[in-house]
């Protein structure tokens, strides 16, 4: 019986090991810039479908759209993300709102984190009859992709995530959660 109890014991220990091994892992960010991106990539794929019907805009395609015609940038984030730092020229949700004949013949671009929850309002935004896009991985694929952000110091290297499992950004920047 108490040899029974001890590989019982044993293999408790063993099974909560490789659970926390798997867990630390996952939230382990990957080492590489490249293998970051990816992630993003991979994150806002999933996420994607839950708006299919919202076209998507590359960090690349956003500085073009931006070029041709009159475009604003919605940061859905919450102030207290905002607070750290934002897409130069993006407003809040809050402000958006408040002034929507202002931007009534501008394109509608949103961004939060990695772009779920402005998936979800750019969404929201359609079915109201709002032309808009979604900023394809957010403020983490922007940053990856060389755009500057604005602090309340002003150019900032520093970007709001969630926790170490969105903890994303580039080398050379600093995640705060």
């Amino acid at each position: 019986m108490a040899l029974r109890m001890r590989r019982i014991t044993l293999l408790l220990v063993l099974g909560l090991t490789a659970i926390s091994v798997a867990v630390f892992l996952w939230l382990r960010p990957p080492a590489s810039d490249e293998a970051r991106r990816e992630r993003i990539t991979r994150l806002y794929k999933e996420y994607r479908k839950s708006f299919p019907e919202v076209a998507g805009v590359s960090p690349a395609g956003l500085r073009l759209l931006r070029e041709r015609v009159n475009v604003v940038l919605v940061d859905v984030r919450s102030a207290e993300e905002r607070a750290i730092s934002v897409i130069p020229g993006a407003v809040a949700v809050e402000d958006f709102e408040a002034d929507l004949d202002r931007y009534r013949d501008a394109a509608v671009v949103t961004y939060c984190t990695i772009g779920l929850r402005s998936g979800l309002y750019a969404q929201r935004l359609l079915r109201d009859g709002t032309r808009a896009f979604n900023l394809e991985g957010s403020i983490l694929a922007w940053v990856h992709e060389g755009g500057t952000l604005q602090g309340p110091e002003g150019t900032t290297r520093r970007v709001h995530v969630y926790g170490r499992r969105w903890n994303l950004v580039p080398d050379g920047y600093e995640a705060v959660w």
